[in-house]
């Protein structure tokens, strides 16, 4: 065999101890990778238990969306513009109920099965006041405690105050804002007008 077979020889048998190296290399880099994402799946799956079961410290998001199990919205928690809230939704996606705090103050509004508000709860500086709706959206019923005093009103379904009593702050038929003391208690007919009245 000549010098220059031989050294073609080697260079084939060079060439296949580099293919066969390079293979090597490939498996070893595959394995090792597949041994890394077994281990950070292992250390999610460690978390996720461990936030399902409690332990886990903390859990930071800017929203959380909560589905049923035909995937419809049922439950929604995150911080908009006004800041944080809460929003529940029935189960033909329609909200029902939704709980913020603001600038405000904090607030509950809920809403009937055709999205109509039908009572809300606001605290605010002043005090809280409870109102309640029907469904053509009249106001018929305000409770309120401010600094001034507590005051509660009904209505009728025109949204015509007919039942008042507390520290209270009417308008006249005439358009007047006429303010009774704290422990009053006022019924008016369909025209506005008083029927009977224990003003103190």
């Amino acid at each position: 065999m000549t010098i220059e077979e031989h050294l073609e020889n080697m260079e084939q048998e060079l060439g296949r101890i580099k293919r066969r190296n390079r293979w090597l290399l490939g498996a070893i880099l595959l394995l090792f990778g597949g041994l890394v994402a077994a281990g950070s799946f292992k250390t999610w799956v460690t978390l996720v238990q461990a936030q399902v079961t409690g332990t886990a410290k903390e859990i930071r998001a800017r929203k959380i969306l909560i589905e049923d199990e035909n995937g419809k919205m049922r439950a929604w928690l995150g911080v908009n513009n006004d800041g944080p809230a809460l929003s529940l939704w029935d189960e033909k996606g329609t909200p029902r109920a939704w709980l913020t705090v603001g600038h405000y103050g904090p607030r509950l509004s809920l809403w009937d099965e055709k999205g109509k508000t039908r009572a809300k709860l606001d605290v605010s500086i002043d005090g809280p006041t409870l109102l309640m709706w029907d469904e053509k959206l009249n106001v018929r019923a305000k409770l309120v405690a401010d600094p001034d005093g507590p005051s509660l009103e009904l209505h009728d379904e025109k949204g015509r105050t007919r039942f008042a009593a507390g520290k209270i702050k009417t308008i006249s038929p005439d358009g007047k804002t006429i303010e009774f003391p704290e422990f009053s208690l006022i019924l008016y007919g369909p025209d506005g007008k008083v029927i009977w009245s224990a003003i103190k």
